[in-house]
């Protein structure tokens, strides 16, 4: 029952080690209005000045009430029970310390819960990376349009959704099934939470409003589970929590939900850490290949016949063919989004093959890249390299490799760059014709980029480079450049003397980018190497 001023949300805020920001996020909490009659925050034993921090926090606002655990949980299941346990309202939504709820989330996800009945809302979740501040909507296009589903058999794709954040649940709907996070020092728990909610067919609702901050924090002195990737045990952690995914799917008896939950898998979860894959140790990308390949041989072949074609080539490189550094390399790419295959190319438009002869555990089977033949051309994974040419102007030579002769029988005309600032969106075009490279195996273009347009007043900016090809029937594709050669820092002068200093660069899943530096200060931060930092992407 909610209180006679209408409050009917409790806010759980789990805090561990975090004084620097839980009273922020405290503070979006009860920003939210009459609706939130308590924000609940759960302190797993922090040994710095959190708890005086809530003691400061509970002193001043009666709706904050502080539960201290005697002993740390090691996880964020535990503490997220406790909110559970100890809340007082009928609806729960979920808070980390150093993320915020923006304005009127709460009364969002509320009102959307209430007008269809529903026992789960779920909103947009904008992921934030400061200190940069770009930010990129986790799921968009989950969270086009308001609607409400009877379960999420009907709308499969629900599953993406692993966040625990961006819902209000009915806590009732939660107790009296049992549906609780993991305990103890399980990793990606809310992975394991969301399928326990999905699973237990909840009226669900949808609304395309932002209605959590999920703050990225690059160099903190400790990332989060999702960002240390770079820890096999972190990629065991997430198989075996998706390993109990799979069980909890499969006890609800929903085949279809089973199958979804594999095909998200190949789909999205093998894709993160294969573009990253040829970043790691030969030792890491071992185990990791061992540990990958043990899981998927298990899943249902439905679930591989249901992802996409690049979902569909990726695993049957994984399950057929051993561990290699050229076809790691390939992987990444193929893993990309979009994804973009690399030559070389074997076999033929016919029957194009993913190699000559590969090694496989079990022999010498070709894997044929079966679908690429019908693919549509806006669709095909294109590869275009983006090579840096030195000289008084900034230019961009393009290559695109002919992909089976598929890019031959589209025939393409026009490459548009479009250089993209990282945080606005802003663009700048160059356009140029595509030319038949000697002997018939590729095209070439050159642009030629204005890049005192880049500049913004005494500031570095950081502009990704994507081309859209155009071809001779009308159709486009818009891919991201691969980063060719030429990748070192370019000093030019600007309008009335400016210095400007360039540095083109390969992210980290290899794609082209251009950092700018305008004037002697900016190009002093470069050169000092307060502003270098590798840029993920």
């Amino acid at each position: 029952m909610s209180s006679a001023n209408g409050a009917a949300v409790t806010v759980v805020v789990i805090a561990y080690n975090d004084a620097e920001h839980v009273a922020e996020a405290v503070a979006s909490a009860l920003a939210q209005g009459d609706a939130v009659g308590e924000v609940v925050v759960v302190d797993d034993a922090s040994t710095d000045d959190t708890p005086h921090v809530l003691a400061q926090l509970a002193a001043a606002e009666p709706r904050v009430r502080v539960v201290r655990r005697a002993a740390n949980s090691g996880g964020c299941g535990t503490p997220r029970n406790d909110g559970i346990d100890a809340a007082r309202h009928p609806w729960l939504v979920f808070l980390d310390s150093d993320d915020v709820l923006p304005p009127k989330a709460v009364d969002t996800l509320l009102a959307v819960a209430l007008r269809h009945g529903a026992d789960v809302a779920a909103g947009l979740c904008i992921r934030r990376e400061l200190p940069g501040g770009r930010e990129i909507p986790w799921q968009e296009e989950l969270f086009t349009t308001e609607s409400v589903h009877k379960g999420v058999a009907g709308r499969p794709r629900t599953l993406w959704d692993t966040l625990s954040v961006n819902k209000i649940y009915r806590r009732d709907f939660l107790v009296s099934r049992g549906i609780r996070f993991p305990d103890g020092a399980a990793h990606y728990e809310d992975f394991v939470f969301t399928a326990r909610v999905y699973a237990a067919g909840p009226c669900f609702a949808v609304t395309p409003e932002t209605v959590y901050i999920w703050h990225v924090r690059y160099g903190a002195g400790q990332a989060s589970i999702s960002l240390r990737r770079d820890r096999i045990q972190n990629w065991q952690d997430r198989v075996t929590a998706h390993q109990q995914v799979l069980e909890i799917m499969r006890d609800s008896g929903d085949q279809d939900l089973l199958i979804a939950a594999q095909t998200k898998f190949l789909e999205f979860d093998l894709a993160v850490y294969l573009s990253e894959l040829p970043q790691r140790t030969p030792e890491y990308q071992d185990a990791w290949w061992r540990i990958a390949h043990e899981h998927v041989r298990a899943f249902e072949a439905e679930a591989v016949r249901r992802a996409s074609l690049a979902a569909r080539w990726r695993t049957e490189v994984l399950l057929g063919r051993e561990r290699t550094t050229a076809g790691i390399r390939r992987l990444a790419e193929l893993a990309a989004k979009p994804p973009r295959l690399t030559p070389p190319y074997a076999g033929d438009r016919r029957r194009p093959l993913w190699d000559e002869a590969g090694s496989s555990p079990e022999g010498t089977d070709e894997i044929v890249l079966d679908g690429l033949a019908d693919t549509p051309v806006t669709l095909l994974p294109f590869y275009v390299l983006g090579n840096v040419r030195a000289g008084r102007r900034f230019v961009l030579e393009l290559r695109l490799a002919d992909l089976y002769g598929r890019a031959a029988h589209a025939g393409p005309e026009q490459a548009t760059v479009e250089l993209r600032h990282r945080v606005t969106g802003a663009a700048h075009r160059y356009e140029a014709a595509w030319e038949a490279e000697p002997g018939g195996d590729g095209w070439r273009a050159v642009v030629t980029a204005d890049v005192t347009a880049l500049c913004e007043g005494g500031t570095i900016t950081t502009w990704d480079a994507w081309v859209t090809l155009t071809f001779r029937g009308g159709e486009s594709a818009t891919r991201p450049l691969r980063a060719g050669s030429g990748l070192r820092r370019l000093v030019r002068m600007g309008r009335r003397g400016r210095v400007l200093l360039l540095q083109p660069h390969a992210t980290n899943s290899g794609c082209l980018a251009v950092r700018v530096a305008d004037g002697l200060s900016g190009v002093r931060r470069v050169v000092t190497g307060r502003a270098v930092r590798r840029v993920r992407s």
